[in-house]
C-alpha cells in the first residue's frame, strides 16, 4: 500500500482528514490531502471497507459493460480485475508479492524485512501474484456463469468490501507495526475492537441487504446467463422481471418451503455472500498471524496483501455458493 505523506502539524485530525486518508491511500482517486496523524489513520482503516465497496462497484461497472457488449465470461471478469487493479495502483499486489518473498525467503525478520523492501520481485512473488489472480478472474467467471452478471457485480462489491475489512481487523489496537515507520506505523493498533466488530456488523448486513433486494427482485434482475443459454448471439444476456410470479417461480424464488434456496441457488440467499466475506476474513487473519509471528508486526506489504488475500477468498467461496 501507498506510503502517506509526512505527519502534518497543522493541528488535530478530523473524520474527514481519515476519510481523505483513505481514499488517497487505498485508491487513486484524487483527494486533497488534510492532517495525517495516527487518528487519522484509524480513521482511514475504519472506512477502508467503503472505498472498497467503491472499487468493486467500479470493477461490476465494467465487467456489466463488457458482457453487454458481447464479451464472454472470461475476458470480461480478466478486464474487471484489470481495472480494479489500476484503480489501487496495482499497490495491492504489489504488497501481496512482497510479503510472499519476505515470508518464503525464510529469513529472520529483519532480513525478511529488507528483502520485503526491495524494488525487485522474487519467485515467490511472481508465483503468488499469477495464483492469487488466477483465483480472482476464474472465480468471479464462474460467479458470472452460473449466476449472472448482477450477481458478479455484486459479489465484486462484497470481495472487495471484505478486502478492505481485513485492513480494519489489522489494525485493531494490540497489533504492533514491524518497523518504527512507514504505513505500518502509522496506523498499527489505531483501531478499537469494539469499533472493527460494528463496522463489520454494518458490512455484513449491508451487503445481506443488497443481496435480499436482489433476490426478490426490487433491484431488476439483469442476467447474462450461461453458455447453454445464449440470447441472440451477442453475449449471454437475459432479462427476468422479478416482478412476476412466473419469473420469480422460474428462479425458484419466494415460493413455499424454498425460499430463496432454489433457482439461482445458494447465493441469493441472503447470508450466503456474507459468510462468503467472513471466509475471506478469516484468510486474512491468518495470514495476519504469520506475517506479525515472523516479522514482528504489520507493514504496508502486509496490508496490502491482506486486501487481495482476502477477497480472492472472498470471491473463491461465493464459487461454492453458486454451484
Amino acid at each position: 500500500m501507498s506510503e502517506p505523506s509526512p505527519p502534518s502539524q497543522d493541528g488535530p485530525s478530523t473524520f474527514a482528514d481519515g476519510v481523505r486518508l483513505a481514499i488517497g491511500t487505498l485508491s487513486v482517486f484524487p483527494v486533497r490531502p488534510g492532517v495525517i496523524d495516527r487518528r487519522a489513520g484509524g480513521i482511514a482503516m475504519t472506512v477502508a471497507p467503503l472505498v472498497g465497496a467503491v472499487i468493486g462497484a467500479v470493477g461490476g461497472l465494467v465487467l456489466a459493460i463488457s458482457l453487454w457488449l458481447g464479451t464472454t465470461p472470461l475476458p470480461a471478469s480478466v478486464l474487471a480485475v484489470a481495472v480494479m487493479a489500476l484503480l489501487t495502483r496495482g499497490l495491492h499486489l504489489d504488497g501481496l508479492a512482497d510479503l510472499a518473498d519476505g515470508l518464503g525467503s525464510g529469513k529472520p525478520a529483519d532480513r525478511a524485512l529488507e528483502i520485503m523492501k526491495r524494488s525487485d520481485i522474487g519467485p515467490f512473488g511472481v508465483v503468488t501474484l499469477i495464483l492469487v489472480l488466477l483465483v480472482q478472474v476464474a472465480a468471479l467467471q464462474e460467479a458470472v456463469t452460473c449466476a449472472g452478471a448482477g450477481a458478479g457485480a455484486l459479489t465484486l462489491v462484497a470481495a472487495c468490501a471484505a478486502g478492505r475489512l481485513a485492513l480494519t481487523w489489522a489494525c485493531r489496537a494490540g497489533i504492533p507495526p514491524a518497523r518504527p515507520d512507514g504505513l505500518g506505523a502509522m496506523v498499527a493498533g489505531t483501531v478499537r475492537r469494539s469499533v472493527a466488530l460494528a463496522v463489520t456488523a454494518l458490512v455484513l448486513a449491508g451487503t445481506g441487504v443488497l443481496v435480499y433486494l436482489h433476490g426478490i427482485g426490487s433491484l431488476d434482475l439483469w442476467s447474462f446467463g450461461s453458455p447453454s443459454e445464449p440470447s441472440g448471439g451477442s453475449g449471454y444476456v437475459t432479462y427476468v422481471d422479478m416482478t412476476h410470479s412466473e419469473d420469480r417461480d422460474l428462479l425458484g424464488v419466494g415460493t413455499p418451503g424454498g425460499g430463496l434456496i432454489s433457482g439461482l441457488g445458494p447465493f441469493l440467499i441472503p447470508v450466503g455472500l456474507p459468510l462468503a466475506m467472513l471466509v475471506g476474513l478469516l484468510a486474512a487473519w491468518a495470514v495476519r498471524r504469520r506475517a506479525v509471528r515472523r516479522l514482528g508486526g504489520v507493514t504496508g506489504d502486509v496490508l496490502g496483501a491482506l486486501v487481495e488475500i482476502a477477497t480472492a477468498t472472498t470471491l473463491l467461496a461465493c464459487t461454492i455458493l453458486v454451484n
